[in-house]
Order: C-alpha cells, then sequence, then structure tokens
C-alpha cells in the first residue's frame, strides 16, 4: 500500500457513513464532482492510500478554524472503503496526516455520534472527547463531539 498526494475517486465517502447518514444526502453531497472540486482547492491537505492502483481510503488535514483552538490543528476527514476495513490503512493514513501536523500542539477533529468505529478508532491513537459538540445538518440533524490530541503525549505514549 502507498499513501501519497490526492488524485481522487469518491465511493468511499458513501460507504463510510451508509448507516449515519441519509442516503438522498450522500448521493447529493458526495459526489465525484465534490471531491474533485475539494481536491482542485486543498491539493497540499490531502494524503489517498492506493492498493493495486485503487483509491482506498483518504485523510484530508489543515489548520483549524475552530475559534476556541487558535493556532491548532483539524483532521477534516479520514476515510477508508469497507472491503479495506482491518488493514491499518486508516492508521497508516492517520499516522501520515498527524505527520504533516507535527507543527502543531494539538490536533483536533469532529465525529459523528454513534460511529462507534471510528470513536474506538480515534480513542487508540490518542484522541480523547473534551466535552464540546454541535449540531449538524447533514439531510437531518446531527451531532457531532469534537476530539484533541495533544501531539507531546503522542510522542511520549
Amino acid at each position: 500500500m502507498m499513501i501519497k498526494p490526492l488524485e481522487t475517486k469518491s465511493e468511499m465517502l458513501g460507504k463510510a457513513y451508509a448507516d449515519l447518514l441519509p442516503q438522498e444526502f450522500l448521493k447529493k453531497t458526495y459526489t465525484l464532482e465534490s471531491c474533485q472540486d475539494w481536491a482542485v482547492r486543498y491539493p497540499q491537505n490531502i494524503l489517498i492510500a492506493v492498493m493495486d492502483d485503487k483509491v482506498v481510503g483518504f485523510a484530508c488535514y489543515g489548520s483549524s478554524s475552530q475559534e476556541d483552538l487558535q493556532g491548532a490543528g483539524e483532521l477534516y476527514a479520514l476515510y477508508v472503503l469497507a472491503d479495506y476495513y482491518d488493514q491499518k490503512i486508516g492508521y497508516q493514513l492517520m499516522q501520515a496526516a498527524l505527520e504533516k501536523l507535527q507543527s502543531y500542539e494539538t490536533v483536533t477533529l469532529w465525529v459523528l455520534e454513534g460511529n462507534a468505529r471510528a470513536i474506538a478508532f480515534y480513542e487508540k491513537v490518542g484522541f480523547r472527547f473534551d466535552g464540546v459538540k454541535k449540531t449538524v445538518n447533514l439531510g437531518a440533524e446531527r451531532t457531532e463531539y469534537r476530539m484533541i490530541l495533544k501531539q507531546k503525549e503522542r510522542e511520549n505514549g
């Protein structure tokens, strides 16, 4: 497997959230065109995992825009196709993104309520809930919870 800058495909997005978000929302929001637009606007901030010439996952990262965490980095998205779960692809993408975010003392991410698989993964990496939550409209109202990682704790842990 290889981790490299994005050359986009989008089927992974719908699969990652198939049981958490309305299908109509996924079909309209996570299209190939929207992912290509993302790649054009932020190519330097997206890593992909490629196996046998197929994109099987991606991570998007950058500076956090959260007012209460000025100077933090953020993992905006991390997705792996369901057929490639349990192969450490997400872990490798996470490590590569955290390496890119190494200049930030704190890294944040948002996780959907009910996404037990992602929560367990993020906790294993070292992220912890900080008590902040927000309601987002993803075709229906959903709650997201913020998790943070202190990079020094990660390095020492």
